[in-house]
Formats: C-alpha cells, sequence, structure tokens
C-alpha cells in the first residue's frame, strides 16, 4: 500500500471505529430497562448501587485518559450545577423504566436532540433551523400519541417521568456546549458518586437480596461501559452522525425487552415510536454535512 492510501484510509478507519463504538454504547444504554424491571428494589437503591459501581469505573477511565489533574474538584458553578442536573435526570430515568413499558421510556428520550435544539433557543439564542422546529413537531405529536395509550393503564407516571428525564437531559447536553471547559466525564463520576452517598442516606443498599446483587453490579457495570464508549465514539465521528446512530438505542431497547422481558409494548406505543423514530431518524440524515 503506497503512502497516500494509508492517509486516506486513515480517516475512514477512524471513522468506522467512531461508528462502532457509538453504536456498542447504544446498546449497552439499552441494556438500562432490562436491569431496572429485573431487579425488585426501589429507584434510590438502585441509583445508588449503580452510582457506586458506574462511578469507580468511570474515574478509573478519567485517570486513565488524563491522569490525577483530571480528577479535580474545583469543577465550578457550572460543572456542579450539570452535576445536580445530572442526579435528577438519573433519577427520573430510573423511576420511569419501573413504572411504564422500556419502549415507550426509549422512543421518548429519543426526542431528546430536538428537545435540545429549542432549549439552545431559549437560552444560548441559537436560532434552530426550520427542518428541526417541524421534527420538533413531529415528535410532540407522536409522543401524545405514545402518553394517551397509558391514561387509565397505571402508566401515565412513567410516561411522565420519561418525559421529565428527557428534559433534564435535554437541558445536559445544552450545558455541555455551554460550558466547554467543563470535564463532562469527571462531572458525570461524581454525580453517580452523590446518587450512592444520598442514597446510602435515605435506604438500605445492604438490604437487597443476593439475587438482585450481581443484577446491580451488572447495571453499573453497563452504565459505564455506555460512557466510555459513546464518550471514545464521538471523539471520531461529527455530532450529527452520533446523534442519529444513538437512535440505534430505541430498537435496541425494545428488542431486548421483548426477549428478556417478554414486554411487548401496546399499540399506542408502536404507533408513536414510529412517527418520534421517523422524525429523529429523518432531522439526523437532513442535518449531515453532505
Amino acid at each position: 500500500m503506497s503512502a497516500d492510501a494509508s492517509i486516506l484510509s486513515s480517516p475512514t478507519r477512524e471513522r468506522t471505529l467512531g461508528v462502532s463504538l457509538v453504536l456498542a454504547s447504544a446498546a449497552f444504554f439499552a441494556m438500562t430497562g432490562i436491569f431496572t424491571k429485573s431487579i425488585s428494589t426501589d429507584p434510590w437503591t438502585i441509583a445508588c448501587w449503580r452510582g457506586l459501581v458506574g462511578g469507580i469505573l468511570v474515574t478509573g477511565y478519567v485517570l486513565w485518559r488524563s491522569g490525577r489533574s483530571g480528577l479535580r474538584i474545583d469543577i465550578g458553578w457550572q460543572g456542579w450545577s450539570m452535576v445536580a442536573v445530572g442526579c435528577l435526570a438519573t433519577l427520573a430515568f430510573i423511576s420511569a423504566f419501573k413504572n411504564t413499558y422500556v419502549a415507550n421510556v426509549a422512543i421518548i428520550y429519543a426526542t431528546a436532540p430536538l428537545v435540545a435544539a429549542a432549549l439552545e433557543w431559549l437560552f444560548l439564542r441559537v436560532r434552530p433551523r426550520p427542518i428541526t422546529l417541524a421534527m420538533a413537531l413531529v415528535c410532540l405529536g407522536g409522543v401524545g400519541i405514545i402518553v394517551s395509550g397509558g391514561l387509565g393503564q397505571g402508566n401515565l407516571f412513567g410516561d411522565l417521568m420519561a418525559l421529565a428525564m428527557t428534559a433534564l437531559s435535554a437541558l445536559y447536553m445544552v450545558m455541555i456546549r455551554a460550558f466547554r471547559d467543563t470535564p463532562v466525564v469527571w462531572v458525570g463520576a461524581i454525580a453517580a458518586f452523590i446518587l450512592f452517598g444520598t442514597g446510602w442516606l435515605i435506604v438500605d443498599p445492604l438490604s437487597v437480596s443476593i439475587h438482585d446483587v450481581w443484577r446491580l453490579l451488572c447495571f453499573g457495570f453497563t452504565f459505564a461501559c455506555a460512557v466510555i464508549l459513546w464518550t471514545e465514539g464521538t471523539r471520531l465521528i461529527s455530532a450529527s452522525e452520533a446523534g442519529l446512530l444513538g437512535s440505534a438505542e430505541v430498537p435496541f431497547a425494545i428488542l431486548f425487552a421483548w426477549i428478556f422481558l417478554s414486554e411487548l409494548p401496546p399499540a399506542a406505543s408502536i404507533t408513536g415510536g414510529a412517527v418520534v423514530v421517523a422524525a429523529v431518524v429523518f432531522h439526523a440524515l437532513r442535518a449531515r454535512p453532505r
């Protein structure tokens, strides 16, 4: 192979690796619903154990990437505000999975990039493109169909928690863009440790059954893997492509829920989900640079 061919193939190899890492992170993120549903304890206990295991693993990753200089406490008010939003989003995330279908949570969360665009316009005065506004309205209709299916079925609280989690996650995305000097991965580890400490004060995490302990440990492990894979993958591809590939979490989540939990969403979830996924994928394809 000539030197010129080697140089030309290097960006291709990087893009292939980035795509593979982001897809793998989507698969790991999609396992959240499986673990949350299969663990019998309350959301605070789940958040506590996931915070401990995930925080330790993410801290090890930060040490590997940045050394001890990356483990600083002086993250400023921007970093601590991100910690607070991240903690609330995690609690809403787990509560949503506990109280509604895995498919509902995954589909509603798929609208987060479009919600983030709306928040950017509101707080940062970044004017969204017309296609973004149009697809946001389409997604709003799809989410409305999903939530309406939970009326009278005991799933409404979980759907509302999924909406709250999506809004908080979108706000977190905007904060990442606004506070560019904030160490995002380390902020996530701090949030995980805070959830662990707070959960220890509120509940008794040691009261879980042996049956649930290994699931809690695996939950923390998959959370850390998802964060690390997503962080490394997004370094190698464009943000729009990462957003498009992140939509793979929806079919992954529905497939895993069907295989491991025998959970099939109702017709309203399938209909609304098709609307949301089509809008998100269409928007991501239009946002890709030529």
